[in-house]
């Protein structure tokens, strides 16, 4: 039932793509450039820095823990005899990285993302059920991005996320994480590092593919599990898993890789692109990304994606809880 695609069909889809205008490209907004932007304000940046500490950012808890199992799994995880690719750890890539923040009681919790292209080259594409709590102006609570983190270190420095600078479809707000599965995807908007450096200047980005299908190969899908000291990667492919469970409808692009833990929901899955890498799903949407660590899900990249990325580059109102 489950068909592995060939590198032929991933050539399709890139092609597919380009003619059907899923591609979003930053140059479709008008981007701020150099001489336009205001002097970086680095203070964000070194007060986290300082905050997070090796051992605060190891001793982090899962934000995602609503991917454990909190109703009857059914169908979901591995299949009869089905291949169940291994993972590595291994010390990450510039695109990819993880998000650190304190919960209400002070805690600290982590969850995975991956830098996008965009017009202000600042952008980090994580799954909706991790963000969910910093909508609108909600106090941000030592929030930022650290890319490409691994035992304990910060290469990059970290970067602040935004005041109301995350976004989370109002569809997820409404819905909740198991009927709004579909929509469980988020974009956080981030200030500079501790050097004023721009996110995607400092790491690169990953290119944002909407409407490809749920059916890719190779695709390489990299998350941080919390409290461990480098992230893991694994290849494999992705299939359209149609939901058996009423009460999380919908269509899901699926991946079987081994060890996808508590964590590494919000973690990229990506294509090669063109010397680089496209994102075209990440780990969430069905049962908030799955209920076994052998099998991980994603919310498919489609209209509501492109309008969720649209709003956070041109700076829109982000969407909150209903009072």
């Amino acid at each position: 039932m489950r068909r592995r695609r060939s590198a032929v069909r991933c050539a399709a889809v890139v092609a597919a793509a380009l003619m059907s205008g899923a591609l979003l490209a930053p140059a479709a907004a008008a981007a701020v450039t150099a001489a336009d932007a205001p002097s970086a304000d680095t203070t964000a940046a070194s007060e986290l820095g300082t905050y997070w500490t090796a051992a605060r950012m190891a001793a982090a808890l899962p934000g995602d823990a609503d991917r454990a199992p909190t109703l009857a799994p059914t169908a979901d995880g591995p299949q009869p005899g089905e291949y169940i690719p291994p993972s590595r750890s291994f010390d990450g890539i510039p695109q990819a990285g993880a998000f650190f923040w304190t919960d209400a009681t002070g805690a600290g919790r982590t969850c995975s993302g991956s830098v996008v292209r965009s017009p202000d080259r600042d952008l980090v594409l994580s799954a909706g059920h991790c963000l969910k709590g910093y909508a609108g102006s909600a106090p941000l609570r030592h929030l930022g991005f650290v890319p490409q983190y691994h035992d304990g270190e910060q290469p990059f420095g970290i970067f602040p996320v935004v005041g109301n600078g995350v976004y989370v479809a109002q569809e997820y707000y409404d819905l909740g994480p198991h009927a709004g599965a579909e929509y469980d995807v988020a974009f956080a908007v981030t200030g500079p590092n501790q050097d004023g450096e721009r996110l995607e200047d400092a790491t690169g980005g990953v290119q944002l593919l909407t409407d490809t299908g749920d059916f890719h190969a190779p695709v390489r899908m990299i998350g941080y599990p919390a409290g461990a000291e480098k992230p893991l990667g694994c290849w494999s492919w992705t299939t359209a898993w149609a939901s058996d469970d009423p009460v999380e409808p919908g269509t899901f692009p699926r991946i079987a890789c081994d060890a996808f833990t508590s964590g590494t929901s919000g973690g990229p899955m990506l294509l090669p692109w063109f010397g680089g890498w496209a994102v075209i799903g990440l780990i969430g949407g069905y049962h908030t990304g799955g209920n076994t660590p052998q099998v991980s899900y994603s919310a498919h990249f489609g209209a509501a994606t492109r309008a969720l990325y649209r709003a956070a580059v041109t700076g829109a109102p982000p969407a909150a809880p209903r009072p």
